[in-house]
């Protein structure tokens, strides 16, 4: 239906409004993955997951099995995890070092670090034939695009689409304020990964973020609890890090009114203009010293006190400068979402730093956490009740603009729905790009 029918592809988003199949539609999903994440610039890895020539970090962009590597000239490659042959996934392992080249595991093939053919067992077998004029000979396909910024690896399936420069544009300044945290200005992946499903569509998720009309509702339960046991402490009692981490997310309307939504072009935007959940954490002591020796004062105090809360990277990336992590939501099918946590360390700043930044990734983004469960029930009603015939709209009106684009850079009231608009403009730019 949709595949061969782009108008009804675009109706699907009206302004204000999306249809129930962006979220339900196995059609819709299948679309996804063969049009918006194949030509927008996904993220893949960080490179001090493959620091050592060898190194290797499989994952996947949309449903399509890629593997990070380090070549032996030193640069990183990033190629389709499908053996030429037959069609294997060529690296199983999450990680690992390869030396210098990969094996499939079914026929022996072999392939360098870019990809391309090492050796073939018996080649003899190849010479009375086209071999050289088939598709094998390619190797692991390298993937269309590969860009590395400050360590951060992103990458696209096939060309088309903005380059990675226009694609990203300004919304590279929160990457920017988070590396520049550190007094080397580099950071360094660490803790390992926390991993869970979510029986949702991935959008679902991705929108969340800057929704800042449901924290101080849906996380009651939880972060509620946590301030009022944390008000039950003996008078002068320092108070628990983990109260001053569940206490910001049920603040008052007028505190995430006020914190301000920024949107930037091609569906990436952040929560926390002015201030966020993130501004009052106690200070780490030596930390600033350190910034400033690095920086200078002035420079150290800009960089300190930018506090954005969550910043989206369309399709599927957020991360938190303030304290160093980045989730990502893979698709795995219309109803599923594996959703990875990743932390960082400054690299030559306090431990205390790295310590807090766990404990938040723990506290908020863990399968064990209650904050991240209070979202997860949400999710899991609406895939629900999104079946019901009673209504196939889902709304997105909230402080709605005229003349709202794809390409605007803006900054709104801190509970508007407009970043959620601007990633369904987005969506539907890539979905029908180069569609009659």
């Amino acid at each position: 239906m949709y595949r061969d029918d782009p108008a009804a592809l675009r109706a699907l988003v009206r302004e204000g409004e999306v249809h129930r199949d962006v979220y339900t539609s196995d059609e819709v999903f299948a679309l996804e993955m063969e049009r918006l994440f194949a030509t927008t610039w996904v993220y893949v890895g960080h490179a001090s997951q493959v620091a050592n020539i060898g190194d290797f970090f499989t994952t996947t962009i949309g449903t399509a099995p890629v593997v990070m590597v380090r070549h032996t000239d030193g640069s990183i490659r990033v190629l389709h995890n499908r053996c030429p042959h037959k069609g294997t996934r060529v690296a199983n392992e999450m990680c690992g070092n390869v030396g210098r080249f990969f094996r499939c595991p079914y026929h022996a093939w072999s392939f360098r670090t870019d990809g391309s053919i090492a050796a073939i067992p018996l080649p003899g077998g190849y010479e009375q034939t086209d071999f050289k004029g088939s598709a094998a000979t390619g190797g692991m396909t390298p993937v269309a695009g590969v860009h590395d910024y400050r360590g951060f690896v992103f990458a696209r399936l096939r060309p088309g689409g903005p380059d990675f420069a226009e694609y990203f544009g300004e919304s590279l300044s929160s990457l920017d304020n988070m590396i520049d945290r550190s007094p080397e200005g580099r950071l360094e992946v660490a803790g390992g990964v926390l991993r869970y499903m979510h029986r949702c569509n991935w959008k679902m998720l991705v929108e969340n973020l800057t929704d800042t009309c449901h924290p101080m509702v849906a996380h009651e339960s939880s972060a509620g609890t946590a301030v009022a046991i944390g008000r039950q402490m003996p008078q002068g009692a320092p108070k628990h890090p983990a109260v001053e981490i569940y206490a910001p997310f049920v603040s008052p309307y007028a505190f995430y009114e006020g914190m301000g939504i920024r949107v930037w072009p091609y569906g990436h935007g952040h929560t926390g203009v002015s201030h966020s959940i993130h501004s009052d954490y106690s200070a780490i002591p030596g930390y600033f010293e350190q910034m400033a020796a690095a920086y200078g004062e002035d420079r150290a105090r800009a960089i300190l006190g930018e506090n954005r809360h969550n910043t989206v990277y369309f399709p599927n990336m957020t991360m938190k400068g303030p304290i160093q992590a980045l989730r990502i939501f893979k698709p795995i099918a219309a109803d599923r979402t594996l959703v990875e946590s990743w932390t960082f360390r400054l690299v030559g700043a306090p431990d205390r730093l790295l310590e807090r930044t766990l404990m938040y990734s723990r506290l908020i983004n863990a399968p064990t956490s209650p904050v991240g469960h209070d979202d997860l029930e949400m999710y899991e009603r609406a895939q629900d009740s999104l079946h019901s015939d009673a209504n196939p709209w889902v709304n997105m009106q909230r402080l709605a603009e005229p003349g709202e684009s794809l390409r605007d850079t803006a900054v709104a009231n801190g509970t508007t729905e407009r970043q959620m608009r601007n990633q369904f403009r987005a969506w539907t730019h890539f979905m029908t790009l180069g569609v009659p």
